[in-house]
Parts: C-alpha cells; structure tokens; sequence
C-alpha cells in the first residue's frame, strides 16, 4: 500500500468513522425522487380560504355584493363651536342704580317671562316716582281749577282771562306729568304699573325689580346681595337654548363651494352627531383668520348641543363619478399585518383578496386594484370571516 493511500483512508474514518455519505439527491421507495426540505408540500403557500357550510353563512347573516362602478360624495370638513343663539340671549340689568336686596335666581336655573330675578334699593327710582306722583297732584289741581274757570266764564262771572289763564296752567301741568310718566316708561314701568302707583304704599317707592324677559336659562349672573350696581350694568344673562348656532370655519379653497341650503353632517368628540342644514354663509372673509362664517341654526329641545363645545361639519359638496370600483366602507378588512382586503367568494369559500384604497368618504370608498367588475364579495360581515380565519390559523395553519 501507498503512502498516499493510507492518508487518504485513515482522514475518511476520522471525519466520520463510516463509508462516504450517499448524494443528497435520492429516489424514494416508489422510484420518484427526493430533494433535501421537501415536506410533502408544493413550493408555493397555499392560499388563505375561510370555507362555511349552510349552517354557519345563515348564521353570520353575511351580505354579497357584485363589484362594479359608482359615485363618491365629495366632501369637505370644517372645524366649528356650539354657540348661543344670539337672537334668543338678553343682557338683563337695571336701568336705575341700587342696592342688591334680594337676588332670587342662580347659575344655571331656569326662568318663566316676567319671573322676578332680584330686587334693588334705588334711590334714583324713588326721586322718579316722586316727581311723577307730585306732576299727577299738579295736573289734577289745574285741571280742577280749569273746569271752575270754565264755567265761571260761560254763566259770565269771571274773565276770559281768568279761563285763558287756568287752560294755560293745565296745558303745562299736563306736559309736566307726560314727562314724569315717560321717563317712568323709560325706566321699565308698564302703563298698568304707573297706574296703580298712586295707590302704592311709600316703602315700595325705593324697589326696582328686574324681572326675566323671556323663558330661558340663566348662563351668566354678576350680582350679590347688597352690591351696588348701576344704571345699564349686565347683572343677569339669560338665554334660551331650545336652539343654538353652530358656527363652522369655512377655508378659502371651500368658499365658492360651501352654500346655504347644503347638508352638513355634525360631530363632536364626545358622540353626538345629527344631518343638519347650513343657514347662513357669510360673504366676508375675516382678516385675522382668513376664514368666512357659515351657520347653522340648530334645533336643541333636549339640550344635545352644548354652547362651547368644539364641533366637526363633513359638508356635502356633490357626488363624483369614481374610475374605479365603489365598496362600501364595511367591505374592506384590515388584517393583522396592516394589508385591507375584501372577501371575495370563489368555488371553495371566501377568500380575503388584498386591495388598493383610493379616495374615501363617510360610508365608501374607491377598489384602486384587487377586484375587478362581477366579483362577488362580502360587503358586511368580513369582521366575522376574519374572526373564523384567525380560528383556523390557530389550527391546522391553513386559512381552511
């Protein structure tokens, strides 16, 4: 033997103490042949497939559709706030200064027309009503001594410059008392109310009441018992909420396109949300937010709408032809991995199909790619069919 043979055989035990390794690529018992890795299966992995029998599609209570063309609303979306209506708020206060000697209402209590809210002690009132009180005792002696004049005159007793005189007299005493009683009006008082004041009792002179001028809600209150307050102060806000302005920020690039009459679809962070009608645009744009104004005059019976609350309006601007298919927004599923699809029914099931989204709206959206017209698809209830392929995943690791 060799030198160089025995090295060659005594490496060839050393390695592995055995005859050489067979070729990695080998016939099975059946003549067909083997590659190293092959499982049984094919090269590719198979499809995902949610399948159902009778039973199980009746109870899911799924809804096929057939894919095809439609139209998208365009919209836009505008940020705004819940106000007060301001044709529904007063600014109540005094028309004479006083003294706060009772205040009778608070902070978010509801009021009736003509309900009493406070009561002050008003010194200026009761020189008012003085001079009016002592213009109706002039007024009423003149008119007297008119009529004595008068007919003194007449049976030729007295001058005529006695009865010019006395018809003078009167005429002023009645601009006198006219004066008075006017400016008692301009104090608030009803005609009724300076009629009965004759008969008042003297301590009432000193007491201006200030009462609610409509049914409403008292929202804001700047009066405490024994305050001074004085003439045309704001003392009590009081507004009716059964409606209130919703006040949206319409952009440049939407004015043209924002009109009144359109829908627009109300929102707000906390879930209220109701279809209302936009009432007013205004033609302006303001300088410092280089926005305009549109309104919305909204109903609020049950007091959904609170003043304050910011608001999001999706504004209908019209529906658009769309070039490639429309699903509804329930149609499209998005999978663990982040990828949309749409279950699409084939011969064997359903099988989620990944797509490409275009353009959006509240209720569809636009199939870029992954469907074509006449497929069959899910349109509500692919959360279902997601929940029953996550079942078989964790089965036998097939979507079947």
């Amino acid at each position: 033997m060799s030198i160089a043979l025995a090295f060659a055989l005594l490496g060839t035990w050393a390695c592995g103490g055995g005859p050489a390794p067979e070729p990695e690529n080998d016939r099975h018992a059946d003549g067909s042949e083997h590659v190293e890795g092959d499982d049984g299966h094919d090269d590719h992995e198979e499809e995902l497939l949610v399948r159902l029998d009778t039973a199980s599609l009746e109870r899911l209570g799924l809804e096929i559709l057939v894919a095809g063309p439609g139209e998208l609303e365009v919209f836009t979306e505008l940020p705004g706030e819940v106000q007060v209506n301001g044709d529904l708020m007063a600014h109540v206060g005094p028309r004479v200064g006083g003294v706060a000697r009772e205040v009778l209402v608070s902070l978010g209590d509801t009021v009736r027309t003509g309900q009493l809210l406070a009561v002050l002690e008003s010194r200026d009132l009761a020189d008012a009503k003085a001079d009016f009180l002592a213009a109706n005792v002039r007024l009423g002696l003149a008119d007297a001594t008119f009529k004595r004049e008068e007919r003194l005159w007449k049976e030729k007793v007295s001058s005529e410059q006695d009865y010019l005189d006395a018809l003078n007299k009167r005429a002023e005493a009645r601009i006198v008392y006219r004066s008075a009683e006017q400016k008692l009006h301009a104090l608030g008082f009803s005609k009724l109310e300076v009629e009965k004041l004759p008969k008042q009792h003297d301590v009432v002179f000193t007491d201006y009441r200030i009462t609610a001028p409509f049914s409403g809600t008292v929202i804001a209150k700047h009066i405490t018992l024994g305050e001074t307050v004085t003439a045309e102060t704001s003392v009590f806000t009081v507004a009716d909420l059964s409606s209130v302005w919703i006040d949206l920020a319409v952009y440049q690039k939407d004015i043209g396109m924002v009109r009144a009459g359109q829908a627009a679809r109300v929102s707000t962070n906390h879930g209220d949300d109701a279809e209302l009608i936009i009432d007013f645009v205004q033609p302006l744009v303001g300088e410092q937010t280089r926005t305009a104004l549109a309104r919305i005059i909204a109903p609020n019976p049950d007091g959904t709408w609170h003043p304050g609350c910011f608001v999001t309006a999706r504004v209908n601007m019209g529906e658009t032809e769309s070039s490639g298919l429309v699903v509804p927004s329930t149609a499209v599923i998005r999978m663990e991995d982040g990828d949309e699809v749409v279950f699409v029914e084939v011969d064997e099931g359903f099988e989620p199909r990944s797509v490409t989204v275009g353009r959006r709206t509240r209720d569809h959206l636009e199939v870029v790619s992954g469907l074509v017209a006449g497929d069959r698809y899910v349109g509500s209830g692919g959360f279902s069919l997601k929940a029953e392929l996550g079942k078989s995943d964790f089965g036998d690791g097939h979507g079947h």
